[in-house]
């Protein structure tokens, strides 16, 4: 057993030294391949035999996702036909550990004749495919976690961290922001939590619990049971926002005025200044707010203070934001 958790413990080391050597050759060269697909045009084509293909698939996505056009093309049936795909105005991202891939390189020459910029992702700076390519990252690794070094390992974990550092520096260049993200992400969670705004889930118009600063507390307490939010929202004639009244509220003061706090007023007892949220926010948003204040209700309210609705952390629960 012990030989096997050794075994493990250096695989990973050895895969973790082929990422963070990878460091260092962050040069010029990364940067003229961040300006080649920023600039372009088209898209983004990703190629690779083997388990550079499968990392290629991989990359290509991730590109996608994050607001770069960009699909993987499998090199051997692009030269039977598919390289018909790759238009000017592309830019191919081409993945091969030797850089001798026969076929990559049978390729080149079609991409040289569309003009089309090459990136080259490889482990030998001086192969066929890195002389042939506008710009070559070098990501060489000096072992493979395989013992024979035969399996792709550290080389495959070398080139998906290197197409990672590639799509997120393209992404802060371009500016994608969380809404764009969301566009790309649908579905699922995370389409959820970065679609769904706080107007999409609030309570608006007569769902709103709400009573005026000088309505006696019994009321106040019929409004937050009727309405079954835990709160009321304590108005002005004109509907802003002055204070709210939580179950809370309701509990402390009956210990601190006894039979007296019936015929108090809402504003006597309201919490002064409380947290509230825009409609337009992200419902995530929501979330981090009521966990850093670790309460349960938001008001909604626009720039000038009027109430356009009220949100409870059972409606984020039901939407599938938290």
């Amino acid at each position: 057993m012990k030989d096997i958790i050794s075994q493990a413990k250096n695989i990973l080391k050895i895969e973790a030294n082929a990422v963070s050597s990878l460091i260092d050759r962050i040069s010029e060269s990364f940067i003229q391949a961040i300006d080649i697909m920023h600039s372009c045009h088209g898209k983004v084509v990703v190629t690779g035999m083997g388990k550079s293909g499968i990392i290629g698939k991989k990359i290509a996505a991730t590109l996608a996702s994050t607001g770069t056009p960009a699909f993987y093309l499998n090199p051997a049936e692009g030269g039977h036909g598919d390289v018909g795909v790759v238009s000017k105005g592309d830019v191919v991202l081409a993945i091969s550990n030797s850089g001798e891939t026969d076929e990559i390189i049978r390729l080149l020459p079609t991409l040289k004749r569309l003009d089309i910029k090459i990136i080259a992702l490889t482990g030998n700076p001086q192969s066929t495919l890195a002389k042939a390519s506008d710009v070559s990252l070098d990501v060489s690794v000096r072992e493979e976690a395989c013992p024979m070094g035969l399996a792709p390992t550290a080389s495959t974990t070398a080139a998906l961290a290197m197409g990672d550092a590639l799509a997120i520096t393209l992404l802060s260049k371009k500016g994608f922001t969380e809404e764009d993200f969301a566009f790309f992400h649908p579905g699922g969670n995370l389409g959820r939590r970065l679609i769904l705004t706080v107007e999409d889930l609030m309570h608006t118009g007569n769902a709103i619990p709400s009573v005026h600063t000088d309505a006696l507390m019994k009321d106040a307490i019929m409004e937050i049971s009727s309405k079954r939010l835990g709160i009321t929202a304590v108005t002005d004639k004109a509907f802003k926002l002055q204070g709210v009244i939580t179950d809370g509220d309701l509990r402390r003061g009956l210990e601190k005025w006894d039979e007296k706090f019936f015929s108090l007023k809402a504003e006597d007892v309201m919490t002064h200044r409380p947290k509230t949220i825009t409609g337009p926010m992200l419902a995530a948003k929501a979330v981090a707010l009521m966990e850093k204040y670790s309460i349960t209700v938001l008001m909604v309210t626009d720039e000038e203070n009027n109430i356009k609705g009220v949100l409870h952390l059972h409606d984020l629960l039901k939407a599938g934001i938290v």
